[in-house]
């Protein structure tokens, strides 16, 4: 096992003067500064399109990519925009932050422009309508192509969830299908430009990184959104009635976090059909998901042992119950379908031995979280001296605060124990987060994964998400000089120093 590392940073927050980072230029020069540091990987968030609350936790569909990670000046350079279309657009003034209600009015007209100056000019080369739609779907699986029809109908009803539509197309009669798809024809086809665009950038992202010898670790959350594609396009998946309607729903019991629990709302699957189906959908998934990165990180890994099933009538998370989930089953048959597969298990949280015994069953690494691992007990497995090299260190996720936040705000106990542990009572404030990021580059854990924000010092004000809350997530932005010479200078040699460069001593 090599000695490896890389940077957390989503997508969307990469710095960019369209309102949201996307596949642009400053994304190049991310990778290009993750060489220069010495990293091997860059780790991101979920691709899909974003749905209720922004979150790329709960996507419209799991099948398809982000339109607001189409890099315009690609566009330009294609002739299919302007610059002044581009720059005349308010995307928000705040270049630390995403306005997502402006890109939500104002990306998707661009957008609109750049397909029907696409269509323009492949009728002008002779295509007809039928050679257009192929040359538009070529490039995506089925599934995409049901995403695209599934955002038509919804923008058709108004941007409505699917269990608010006309019964008929709601459950999906054949007549209905038919009539919308001829109805919705033009609509359909631009959400399939959008997606053949995302796949076309992302794919020239990709294999610029793996030539510059970095790695991307994609994410895929456990769970579909309700209000989805997926859900919609194949109910028999999941655990829903006779009208289409969930049975239960997915969250997580109460804690000491939250006294009533948390209430994802996710649908959850019906994993005895899973299993006669010899998990069909999950093997599309997989492979779809290796279409996109490199390395997968699979989300609340837990549910896959035992899922927490909450009534679908609940309005808090309080009285769900435990079910047992497809175990190994799942992972075996995605074995003897791709063989080895570089998967991280989310393996966070209370871990019953039945989930412990699974993640070391399947033989992917766990992760190991630092903000975990000082409670003055000393008991805590996230302690770096319990570490086995099969695991995946981070000082913190993008559900965590950032390490500056974090220490400001322990408790007097365990920030005694923390020091203790660490021999750092010296170390000045505005220096404390070097010395957790050296305590993971140190560790025994074969990869070690920092988020930016961690290696810029930053305040909480610069967090990615706080889980259960709405409205102030998913919106921090770097900026260009952020990530100066000094401290990727820095970093590689911290790199260096504990062999995570892959050069010599």
């Amino acid at each position: 096992m090599k000695r490896e590392c890389g940077m957390l940073l989503p997508v969307a927050s990469l710095p960019s003067r369209y309102g949201i980072g996307a596949f642009s230029k400053e994304a190049y020069r991310f990778v290009d500064q993750l060489k220069e540091a010495g990293q091997q990987y860059w780790q991101i968030l979920p691709l899909g399109p974003t749905g209720f609350g922004d979150s790329p936790y709960q996507s419209f569909g799991a099948f398809a990519g982000n339109p607001y990670f189409i890099d315009l000046e690609q566009l330009i350079e294609e002739g299919l925009l302007t610059w002044d279309e581009c720059n005349q657009v308010d995307f928000g003034q705040d270049q630390r932050d995403i306005d997502y209600e402006k890109l939500f009015y104002n990306r998707f007209p661009l957008l609109r422009k750049a397909f029907e100056r696409w269509k323009e000019t492949e009728q002008k080369l002779g295509l007809d309508e039928t050679a257009m739609e192929e040359l538009l779907c070529a490039e995506l699986v089925e599934e995409t192509q049901e995403y695209c029809f599934y955002m038509a109908v919804k923008n058709a009803f108004d941007g409505k969830s699917w269990d608010q539509w006309d019964k008929d197309i709601r459950m999906r009669e054949a007549k209905a299908v038919s009539r919308y798809r001829e109805e919705l024809k033009d609509e359909i086809e631009f959400y399939e430009f959008q997606q053949m665009q995302f796949q076309r950038q992302w794919k020239k992202l990709r294999q610029y990184a793996n030539e510059c010898g970095i790695r991307i670790i994609g994410d895929i959350p456990i769970y579909v959104a309700f209000d989805g594609a997926d859900s919609w396009s194949h109910p028999e998946l999941f655990q829903f009635d006779e009208e289409c309607k969930p049975v239960a729903v997915a969250g997580c019991p109460p804690d000491g976090f939250s006294a009533t629990g948390q209430l994802w709302g996710n649908p959850l699957y019906c994993w005895e059909y899973h299993k006669e189906t010899g998990y069909t959908w999950w093997m599309k998934r997989m492979a779809y998901s290796f279409t996109l990165y490199d390395v997968v990180r699979v989300d609340h890994f837990r549910g896959f042992d035992e899922y927490y099933a909450i009534p679908a009538e609940d309005k808090t998370a309080e009285f769900g119950q435990w079910e047992k989930g497809p175990g190994y089953a799942l992972f075996e048959a995605m074995k003897e379908r791709f063989g080895t597969l570089d998967i991280i298990a989310e393996d966070l949280g209370f871990l019953t031995p039945t989930v412990v015994e699974l993640v070391e069953k399947t033989g992917f690494p766990g992760m190991k979280v630092l903000e975990f691992a000082f409670d003055p007990s000393g008991t805590s497995p996230y302690l770096p001296h319990k570490y086995t090299r099969n695991c995946v260190v981070y000082t913190g996720t993008h559900d965590n605060m950032t390490l500056r936040s974090w220490y400001q705000r322990m408790d007097d106990g365990s920030r005694w124990f923390a020091k203790c542990y660490l021999g750092n009572e010296r170390t000045p404030q505005e220096e404390i987060h070097w010395d957790y990021i050296r305590l993971a580059l140190q560790s025994v854990a074969k990869l070690a994964i920092i988020p930016v924000q961690d290696y810029l010092g930053l305040d909480d004000w610069a967090r990615i998400n706080e889980p259960s809350t709405l409205g102030k997530n998913w919106r921090w932005r770097m900026t260009s000089g952020d990530l100066n010479a000094g401290l990727l200078a820095r970093c590689r040699d911290m790199a260096w120093r504990y062999g995570r460069t892959g050069e010599e001593l």
